[in-house]
């Protein structure tokens, strides 16, 4: 009688040992976790987790002190964020700062100049991204004129641009009514269903416990729990060190 091995398909983000000290102070002590192609993966954790500067790691703005960081198959831990970019990973940050002066299809055509160096082809990626995204009536406009889920789709259009397989969002729920929240998160939801692999960071519990398939939990810089999302929410030690008992 043969049994038929379901081999799990490799993790397209493998993080091991990661450490970031600054100063006497550890932002990061030994994290590690890896997510897999084409999922959501949530971040959660209380204020100072260390998820911000987990980001910056990911994305080359912050150099570890040590871990890796294996990206299909490419170790990007110390290097540039244009190197970490042109490998496919993009990020989102929590304060979006549009360049003024320009509309909104000249802002997401900055992040298309980085594959596309001729303007009209950069142009035709631009506006394909607007389309994906549902924003073809925003081109035109002054991107500082914007409301604020405006600039959050905004700040996933440039990200978009680049071409990423791995999206890195940054609390990009944040000062969003519910309406345009649920409006976000399905456009996150499609992006995966397109293909994308994400990474969020949130606060809202609710939006981690409908969008993510896994979930990390950091607290005071090292992982407190991960897993699939549903048993990670329900871990008593991650709801006495940040769910709290209205959770529960």
């Amino acid at each position: 009688m043969s049994t038929l091995i379901m081999e799990r398909t490799p993790p397209c983000l493998s993080v091991k040992g990661l450490i970031k000290a600054f100063g006497g102070l550890t932002a990061l002590g030994n994290v590690g976790f890896e997510v897999d192609e084409r999922s959501i993966f949530g971040i959660i954790g209380p204020n100072g987790a260390g998820k911000t500067t987990l980001f910056s790691c990911l994305s080359g703005l912050l150099c570890p002190d040590a871990g890796s960081i294996v990206f299909h198959g490419a170790e990007l831990a110390g290097q540039a964020p244009a190197a970490v970019c042109r490998h496919g990973i993009a990020r989102t940050f929590q304060i979006v700062r549009p360049f003024h002066g320009m509309t909104v299809l000249e802002n997401v055509m900055v992040g298309a100049f980085f594959r596309h160096r001729a303007r009209a082809a950069a142009r035709r990626a631009a506006e394909g991204v607007l389309e994906q995204l549902g924003m073809q009536a925003l081109a035109a406009r002054d991107a500082a004129s914007l409301g604020v889920a405006d600039l959050r789709a905004l700040e996933v259009a440039r990200c978009l641009a680049t071409e990423p397989k791995l999206l890195l969002l940054d609390e990009m729920l944040a000062g969003l009514t519910r309406p345009e929240a649920e409006r976000m998160g399905r456009k996150i939801q499609d992006l995966r269903d397109g293909g994308m692999t994400i990474m969020l960071v949130e606060h809202s519990v609710p939006a981690i416990a409908s969008l993510c398939d896994r979930v990390l939990v950091l607290n005071f810089g090292e992982v407190l729990a991960q897993g699939p999302t549903d048993g990670v929410l329900r871990d008593p030690a991650v709801e006495a060190a940040y769910l709290g008992k209205a959770h529960r």
